[in-house]
């Protein structure tokens, strides 16, 4: 694993050594973790040494490289996603895409130095996940073969595979990636659920629910990432919590009115949907209604769906302001379920150590969490696993 820089790597350095000690011996889950975003900067610059492609894409390349290393400054998050097609040049064929996935297998899985004290993997377990992508040298179906036969290389209690469907897919791509995870689980590849991901301005997620409710059928976990921007529409979120994901990465813009009608949580005093309109109720009331569909009623105390929380890549890509304004304060105080996750570790120079840092850290450098609620966030992270059978 690289060094680590940004907020993450500020909190890692305020700490005294035991808490270091403490926070390398829990058990974690790092279950949002990208694979084309968490190559470690070695495994990049193999790569670019064998491409030998056409001038204008290895201008892109070499620039998005130099980024890479000297630390990526991004306006928003949308400076994010120009820097994949660089990454997608790198990683199209199958050799490059088994290269990739061993080189973040073994940054999670691996111990990482070695001092006795330092050499813990960086987290228990790993779901890791991917969009299958077809290109000149493979089809959907055997990217997805090279991924797993790197990830079946380790126990099945260490390591397993999320299909990434993107919003930029037509009906048929999401068809096919949906399809696809539901053989290769049922051939008894470790594919243990479905991932919504993707530039968030895009795509009708209304039409994705049938492709999502068949995934879950199938025993797949549905994990989805919602409300990442504020011009996220409600319709937008109402059609992915319609499908009762197990997990919601991100939800940074979730509205009030959605968590107080989908949430189980009864939000205590200074949180932030302790007063809403009776209107702004009835308006989401109105649209569930008019969606007809039986998924969409209310659970009543039923979902509590684990958040997963990626507070590097929320700071860096400018979501939030700063830690003080998280919306995993909201969550923590309404005991509602999160996980601590790196999300692209190559672009927001982080690690499990250094998001778990952020926690413990204390203010302006941390939420200054106890080390008893550290423990407890990432016991959730553990018990959020797909790993776990889906019913």
């Amino acid at each position: 694993m690289s060094e680590i820089a940004g907020p993450a790597a500020a909190a890692l350095a305020s700490l005294c050594p035991d808490d270091v000690i403490f926070l390398q011996s829990l058990p974690k889950a790092e279950i949002h973790a990208h694979l084309n975003g968490s190559i470690p900067i070695k495994t990049i610059l193999e790569l670019a040494q064998q491409y030998s492609p056409s001038s204008a894409q290895t201008t892109e390349v070499a620039d998005t490289i130099e980024k890479l290393r000297s630390g990526v400054i991004l306006n928003d998050i949308f400076d994010f996603f120009s820097l994949m097609p660089a990454i997608y040049a790198l990683t199209s064929t199958p050799e490059a895409v088994a290269t990739v996935t061993r080189g973040v297998l073994q940054s999670f899985l691996n111990p990482t130095g070695d001092d006795a004290e330092l050499n813990s993997p960086q987290c228990t377990y790993l779901e890791l996940r991917t969009t299958p992508r077809m290109t000149a040298h493979m089809t959907r179906e055997r990217y997805l073969t090279v991924v797993l036969d790197e990830i079946e290389m380790y126990p099945a209690t260490q390591a397993t595979l999320i299909v990434s469907v993107d919003r930029r897919m037509s009906d048929l791509d999401v068809e096919e990636c949906i399809s696809l995870a539901i053989k290769m689980k049922n051939r008894g590849r470790r594919v243990v659920g479905i991932d919504v991901c993707g530039d968030p301005r895009s795509g009708d997620m209304q039409s994705f629910t049938q492709h999502l409710s068949r995934a879950k059928s199938a025993g797949l976990g549905l994990t989805v990432h919602i409300a990442e921007v504020c011009s996220n529409t409600t319709e937008d979120s109402l059609a992915l919590l319609s499908c009762r994901p197990d997990r919601l990465g991100h939800a940074t813009f979730l509205s009030d009115e959605l968590k107080a009608l989908f949430f189980e949580d009864i939000p205590q005093p200074g949180t932030e949907c302790d007063s809403l309109s009776e209107s702004a109720l009835k308006d989401i009331e109105a649209m569930i209604k008019q969606a007809e569909s039986p998924n969409n009623a209310r659970p009543n105390g039923q979902y509590k769906p684990c958040m997963e929380i990626c507070l590097s890549s929320n700071l860096l890509c400018k979501t939030v302001a700063s830690l003080d304004a998280h919306h995993i304060r909201y969550y923590l105080k309404n005991n509602h379920p999160v996980v601590i996750c790196t999300d692209d570790a190559l672009f927001f120079r982080t690690s499990c150590l250094g998001e778990y840092s952020l926690l413990l850290a204390q203010p302006p450098l941390g939420l200054g969490l106890s080390r008893d609620d550290v423990t407890r966030i990432a016991r959730m992270g553990m018990d959020a696993a797909f790993l776990i059978p889906r019913d």
